[in-house]
């Protein structure tokens, strides 16, 4: 089975460089025509220029590709608005987004200003929430959309010195989340990448005899395969170094307690069974948790006879 992108068009953001460009080159090469989205800013998010996004596109029409540039900024949503309208103009839909768009301030939480915390969330998050939103009613109304978020391990595990960068990167997975259940029946999937690659953002974090088999182009494999036709949806799928897992969020059994237990001591005295990892499963919308809870309770209480 070989998996293509003939008469789609995608939107990559950030991807005049690192992971995006890699994403972007490999669906055109594949058959879709792309938009190639950066500010050309730092990796800190200073500066801007669209020279970044130009030369993609350079590379893409030299494979005989079709592309275009553009250098929106995701957290400012008329620009978002904007890029989106050049693509309808140029190719009449948008059939795949992928929030590649990023930037990075790390530091203790201590050390950290809220205005760097409020940033990264804009373009994170935010940046993510805005080009989502711009593509949300072309894909519905045509029946027919891929999308993909950029989380992190950052986000699912946590990293010292990265509280603003991990709570953006969670905040996607609750989006993506709820807009799988909104979309299905419109045909939309939206999956989450969390990538290991050598880019400009981990320099000097990782040693330098494993920079080699960290390439962008051992996780890019991840998203075209979350972009394609018969992709899954809301999954989160961790990829680097030629190597791919999926990331769940599960919810332990849990235990009732009865009325007189219901207290912190109570809690206490059963951990053990209301944290055991026996038969946790993985709930697939919010309102599992409340029958679950409500189950127990009607049981533990002899309601359910």
């Amino acid at each position: 089975m070989s998996i293509r992108y003939d008469g789609k068009v995608a939107i990559v953001t950030g991807s005049g460089g690192g992971l995006g460009r890699c994403h972007a080159i490999e669906l055109a090469k594949r058959g879709a025509k792309v938009v190639i989205n950066d500010l050309g800013g730092g990796v800190d998010g200073s500066g801007g220029s669209s020279e970044a996004a130009r030369s993609v596109v350079a590379e893409i029409e030299a494979l005989g590709g079709e592309a275009i540039a553009n250098g929106a900024n995701v957290a400012k949503y008329g620009e978002v608005e904007a890029m989106v309208k050049q693509a309808m103009d140029k190719w009449g839909r948008v059939d795949i987004l992928v929030n590649n768009a990023g930037i990075l301030r790390d530091k203790s939480f201590t050390k950290g200003t809220l205005e760097d915390f409020r940033l990264v969330l804009d373009v994170h998050l935010m940046g993510s929430v805005n080009c989502t939103k711009a593509c949300w009613d072309i894909m519905r109304d045509q029946a027919y959309g891929r999308i993909v978020v950029t989380t992190s391990s950052s986000g699912l595990y946590g990293n010292f010195g990265q509280s603003n960068y991990g709570s953006a990167k969670m905040g996607v997975i609750g989006l993506m989340n709820t807009l799988s259940q909104e979309g299905a029946k419109y045909n939309i999937r939206i999956n989450a990448l969390a990538p290991t690659a050598a880019t400009r953002m981990t320099e000097g974090l990782i040693p330098a005899e494993a920079l080699a088999l960290l390439t962008p182009e051992t996780v890019t494999p991840a998203v075209l395969y979350m972009v394609s036709e018969d992709a899954p949806t809301r999954t989160i799928i961790a990829a680097g170094a030629g190597s791919f897992a999926v990331a769940r969020i599960v919810e332990s059994v849990g235990k009732w307690l009865p009325p007189q237990e219901q207290t912190p001591e109570g809690i206490a005295a059963n951990w053990e069974a209301i944290a055991s990892t026996v038969g946790e499963n993985q709930p697939q919308a919010g309102f599992e948790q409340t029958v679950k809870m409500t189950g127990h309770a009607m049981a533990g209480l002899g309601l359910n006879k």
